[in-house]
């Protein structure tokens, strides 16, 4: 019943918080407004683009009230996803004043982030050999920068994703259903509770965010979605994984995962930054060749789900 209570929590407090938020980013106008210079920006009218502000409130209220760690591991969470938060929020004031945030503040504050979660515990510490079942406990420093590069590239790759309606949150809350899956079936109370309490949230924000939208998460959202998916999967499907499991959360967060692995190549290719913004993500391109936004949201949910399935049928395997 707690994750019930969980996900209704995040969910409803996402529901009746948003319509708030939003008249606020309006009184402030703080907007997304339309360019038609800008092929990346796909709406004919201002749109409000604070919602990150509900999403983390949803997922706060809901984690706090339910959550059993403990108070440190809790304080790290929560600290590292509002350090994300208002970041995120400063590149989106940025761009609603049609400036360019700096990158590498940014990249800092979100590895300072990581970091800070990796100091309460929450790690990739190692693997079990599936051949003798022994456990490959990695050096300190190995554990270190594979924890900062995951948390770092997760919140990036759904960052990325955020350039559509729907899409962004629609990925987030399929990637938080597979992990919560995945949680249950290993007996991972705490990671579960994280993942249910992002569902309530995602469902929530799709409310609003649905083409047409109504309101944006904004970098502040959409980076903080993804800083939570990869504690999750730090905190459950990465614990005592095998060597073969490993792949469960890659292929829980496949679409923006692969898809930016193929945008940052293509990039490097061609010597842009890997920061320059461009229409290069799947759903620009799905676009160009015909389909409108419902289409290209379908395509890319469906296969989402295909590749959530895998890896819950890959996380049941015996091996």
């Amino acid at each position: 019943m707690q994750y019930v209570a969980a996900f209704i929590l995040s969910f409803v407090f996402v529901l009746i918080s948003i319509p708030m938020v939003r008249k606020w980013a309006i009184r402030i106008d703080f907007v997304d407004k339309p360019r038609p210079d800008n092929e990346r920006k796909l709406h004919k009218e201002p749109v409000p683009l604070m919602a990150g502000i509900a999403l983390f409130g949803g997922f706060a209220i809901s984690y706090i009230s339910f959550m059993n760690a403990g108070t440190w591991k809790m304080a790290a969470v929560l600290i590292g996803a509002l350090l994300v938060l208002g970041i995120g929020l400063l590149d989106d004031w940025y761009k609603v004043s049609r400036r360019e945030f700096p990158a590498l503040p940014k990249m800092l504050v979100q590895l300072a982030a990581a970091l800070i979660v990796y100091m309460a515990g929450i790690r990739f510490s190692g693997f079990s050999n599936p051949f003798n079942d022994q456990y490959i406990l990695l050096p300190d420093w190995l554990q270190l920068v594979l924890t900062l590069l995951w948390i770092f590239g997760v919140t990036t790759v759904i960052n990325f994703t955020d350039g559509m309606d729907g899409l962004a949150g629609s990925l987030a809350t399929i990637s938080a259903v597979t992990l919560f899956i995945v949680a249950m079936a290993q007996g991972q109370s705490d990671s579960a509770i994280m993942a249910i309490s992002l569902v309530g949230v995602g469902i929530g924000y799709l409310r609003y965010n649905k083409p047409p939208a109504r309101v944006y998460m904004g970098d502040s959202g959409a980076t903080f979605l993804g800083f939570i998916l990869a504690i999750i999967a730090l905190d459950g499907a990465f614990k005592q994984a095998t060597l073969l499991s490993l792949f469960v959360p890659i292929l829980a967060l496949g679409v923006p995962i692969f898809d930016n692995i193929f945008v940052v190549i293509r990039r490097m290719l061609r010597g842009q930054p890997i920061y320059e913004a461009d229409a290069t993500q799947i759903h620009y391109r799905l676009l160009s060749s015909g389909l409108n936004q419902q289409q290209v949201l379908l395509v890319l949910c469906l296969i989402s789900l295909c590749l959530s399935l895998s890896s819950i049928i890959l996380m049941l395997l015996p091996v």
